[in-house]
């Protein structure tokens, strides 16, 4: 398997430390995985490598830990599920402004000048324009766009939602990139209603209400 000459890889290179191994949308692995996940973690154990896995997953995955805990199957709890830790979404401007800021910083080539916000309005970002400026304005788009729908719960903005609204943005302003160019309120009002948030809450609302 591919995932298994990765794993290698990384306890090759790691010699006696510490592996990290994260697997997404583990609500969906049986018992099968779960067991094969366990054979990787002892297998390392006897090389003294300490392997430190992250299973992420939709509130499916606590039924799992719960059926595995009744059923006896103690070694894959104690090995794999450990510890639990909500993962929630951007619930405030500063979570904003903080991922806003990736977009400003991180450069793409690796190494490159040229980051995200830059290669779509260079002449903005040249001038001194840098998302994170527009923080407040993106969350109190948000935030209007939550209690005009009426949506249940407190406001938190999922990773999708809030990247496919920075793209929308983006997009549009490379047309009218300038060295005094930037966003306004409108522009951020548009990129949220069409970036999917409001319909994803209400197919999704009454889950997470229960949920919370």
């Amino acid at each position: 398997m591919r995932l298994t000459l990765r794993i290698r890889q990384a306890a090759s290179i790691a010699g006696s430390g510490v592996v990290l191994l994260f697997c997404d949308e583990a609500q969906r692995y049986d018992d099968n995985e779960y067991e094969w996940l366990r054979d990787v973690h002892d297998a390392l154990d006897r090389q003294q490598i300490k392997l430190l896995t992250f299973l992420v997953g939709q509130q499916e995955l606590l039924s799992q830990k719960t059926a595995m805990q009744v059923a006896g199957k103690t070694q894959i709890v104690a090995r794999l599920m450990v510890e639990e830790l909500a993962f929630y979404g951007i619930r405030n401007a500063q979570d904003v402004a903080t991922c806003l800021n990736g977009y400003d910083q991180t450069a793409y080539p690796e190494g490159s000048q040229w980051s995200f916000t830059r290669f779509y309005v260079p002449q903005a970002f040249d001038a001194g324009y840098r998302l994170v400026s527009d923080a407040d304005t993106l969350w109190n788009a948000f935030e209007t766009a939550h209690h005009k729908s009426n949506l249940p719960g407190k406001l938190g903005i999922p990773m999708e939602s809030f990247a496919r609204a920075v793209e929308i943005v983006l997009k549009d302003s490379e047309l009218n990139d300038a060295r005094d160019y930037c966003q306004d309120q409108v522009l951020w009002d548009h990129a949220v209603r069409h970036c999917g948030y409001v319909q994803s809450r209400q197919a999704t609302g009454r889950v997470l209400v229960a949920a919370s």
